[in-house]
């Protein structure tokens, strides 16, 4: 199966037009009755802005053809004296400007699908909720937007668990239950197993998700693919609410963010710088990756814990990656960061989604309530979240990247209350360090068990510093 790249190239380069590539994946999701991962769609609103895509680029080409290339600069005597070897052509306007990254974007042409918790204008926003289930949207999400901006065509959205509020499984009575492609009796994930599920099903070539409880990564690691839980903040939330409620912006992100999923760790890069940054008037600078080489990169590494054991097979290709790490020259650190105590963050995680649901209106949850938390406990909460967040920081000092399981299984059979023996929450205890601090951290595939099931290792990167947890993925996926 294809990368957003790959075919964003092939489109740019005129092997395929975008309505050619539109069209075959729209006869793919309706042909699809197993997965059910993509659940509504736009075809000919999608189409349209296919055909705009191609006449784009048959306009540029006709530019080059005629003007700059054909008769102008090229044609009279510049090839000569050496602006082609070296300037224009060879790095500049044709090899990543024009067409590369200027004129077109770097996903022009390319379809692509969006979690159903997205709005996309004229598309209904469900949340999976039968409540919301007629509830249109009159303007775009702020990612979709930008996915836009950068070329992409939403075709269509993709299933996600009623009000996002399972992180194992995707099922909902609007849409029905998502399956996993690796096993169509285990789940995908949740509660972005739609987005995980699409892309292992060849139903689109990026998507977009959100994770709170690891709704980003669990799900691509039980279904095979990429997915990234950028640094918190960094992507801007506008247009991923509740249907009916103001959208609140707030300074002080936390937990709850918003990311890519893909077929490759390029795709989530691409999909970062056009969607990442804060609406105006802010700004900011995406830090670009610590190393290009594998050799270079310092891992922290941890493998197990006896909170959320791994199963051998998780555990056995954990082992095989780090054996590789290790052959490439990659400086290997075991154990945990300094100051970090693992069962004691996933504890205050726990308690941090307590005080996230306060705040969004969960009065079973609320401050000072019956068993609820107190101002005190909020204090301290925010206190112990910023104190691990600066261990985590120390530790980046010196290591790049931190290495571990995404889940300590792989995806298990639907309706599962317990798994491997252990309480259901326990898919939470490895994705809990990531999302407490609000560091980056991504979900790459490394190896299938004998039995063809996905397992997914997790990368976490310094803060900010998300490239350099992409680029280290894609390294070792080689």
């Amino acid at each position: 199966m294809e990368t957003a790249g790959e075919v964003a190239e092939r489109i740019r380069t005129g092997q395929v037009t975008s309505r050619e590539v539109t069209e075959a994946l729209l006869a793919r999701i309706a042909d699809d009755t197993q997965v059910n991962a993509v659940v509504e769609v736009r075809a000919e609103h999608a189409l349209a802005a296919a055909d705009r895509a191609d006449a784009q680029l048959a306009e540029l080409g006709g530019v080059i053809g005629r003007g700059v290339i054909g008769r102008g600069v090229i044609g009279r005597g510049v090839i000569g004296r050496g602006v082609i070897g070296r300037g224009v052509i060879g790095r500049g306007v044709i090899g990543r400007g024009v067409v590369g990254r200027g004129v077109v974007g770097p996903l022009h042409g390319v379809p692509v699908t969006v979690k159903d918790c997205f709005n996309v204008a004229g598309m209904r926003t469900t949340w999976g909720n039968p409540a919301f289930a007629e509830y249109v949207a009159d303007r775009d999400a702020v990612v979709v937007e930008r996915l836009q901006r950068a070329g992409a065509i939403v075709v269509g959205k993709t299933n996600v668990h009623t009000m996002l509020a399972d992180f194992g499984q995707t099922a909902n009575e609007v849409y029905g239950r998502t399956n996993n492609p690796a096993d169509l009796d285990r789940t995908p994930g949740g509660s972005s197993g739609g987005a995980a599920a699409a892309l292992a099903a060849d139903l689109t070539y990026l998507e977009y998700g959100s994770d709170l409880v690891g709704s980003i990564r669990l799900p691509a690691a039980y279904c095979g693919v990429y997915g990234l839980k950028p640094t918190n903040g960094l992507v801007p939330l506008r247009g991923f609410e509740i249907p009916g409620t103001p959208y609140l912006p707030t300074e002080l992100p936390n937990l709850s963010t918003i990311g890519p999923l893909a077929r490759s760790a390029a795709d989530l890069r691409t999909a970062l710088r056009a969607t990442a940054g804060p609406e105006a008037p802010y700004s900011y600078n995406l830090c670009p990756p610590r190393h290009d080489r594998l050799q270079d990169y310092r891992v922290g590494v941890v493998t197990d814990h006896p909170a959320a054991p791994v199963s051998s097979e998780v555990g056995d290709a954990l082992s095989d990656t780090i054996d590789r790490l290790a052959r490439s020259g990659a400086k290997i650190v075991n154990n945990w960061p300094d100051g970090v105590d693992a069962n004691e963050q996933a504890a205050d995680f726990g308690r941090q989604v307590e005080l996230f649901f306060a705040l969004h209106g969960d009065s079973d949850s609320a401050p000072d309530s019956d068993g609820g938390l107190t101002a005190a406990d909020v204090r301290d909460l925010d206190r112990r979240r910023l104190q691990a967040r600066a261990s985590w920081q120390q530790y980046f000092k010196d290591i790049d990247v931190f290495l571990c399981p995404t889940s300590f299984t792989v995806a298990f059979p639907h309706g599962s209350t317990t798994i491997d023996g252990k309480p259901y929450e326990t898919q939470v205890f490895w994705i809990a360090p990531a999302a407490l601090t609000g560091h980056p951290a991504l979900s790459m595939p490394i190896e299938r068990t004998p039995g063809g099931l996905p397992v997914g290792a997790q990368v976490i990167g310094p803060w900010h510093e998300d490239d350099t947890a992409i680029t280290f993925a894609e390294l070792l996926a080689g």
